[in-house]
């Protein structure tokens, strides 16, 4: 698989856990699902800096958390259409797996308006300041994971 993409559909023929990646610059949240793949949990997000260092430190968090296969978001436009932020999202994920050589899938999965949900859903809770900042990116991360699963269960 070096470097390649799966369909999302591609994900059912694994089973066990999957982790789910809302990529940034700054910070990268993670989520993992339960051994079922039932209900996503945020697992917290990552910040080592560049796009190479954070391949590396998903890779190791895959590998700790015995992930059979990996969501990354791909932020797209309202219209569908793909921008660079979507490019960055896409080569993010070429290289964690490449850091992974090929052995866990990896697809992609819209995360058009997520962190937007994330955002309402923080506001609601009345989380503010520092801490708003990593855990939007967590909860994307979860929103984005519990997305897929619930579109693999279709």
């Amino acid at each position: 698989m070096d470097g390649a993409i799966a369909q999302l559909i591609e994900l059912k023929a694994t089973t066990g856990r999957v982790l789910g990646v809302d990529f940034g610059d700054t910070r990268t949240g993670l989520a993992v699902s339960d051994i079922s793949r039932f209900l996503a949990s945020g697992i917290g997000y990552v910040s080592p800096g560049g796009i190479e260092k954070t391949a590396q430190k998903v890779a190791e968090v895959a590998r700790e958390q015995k992930a059979s296969a990996i969501v990354v978001g791909l932020p797209k436009n309202m219209d569908g259409s793909e921008g660079f932020r979507a490019e960055r999202c896409r080569e993010f994920a070429c290289l964690l797996s490449q850091k992974l050589d090929g052995a866990v899938p990896i697809a992609m999965m819209d995360e058009r308006l997520t962190t937007m949900s994330a955002s309402r859903y923080l506001n609601e809770t009345g989380t503010r300041g520092a801490k708003r900042k990593g855990v939007v990116d967590t909860l994307s991360a979860q929103i984005i994971l519990q997305n897929a699963l619930d579109r693999l269960k279709m």
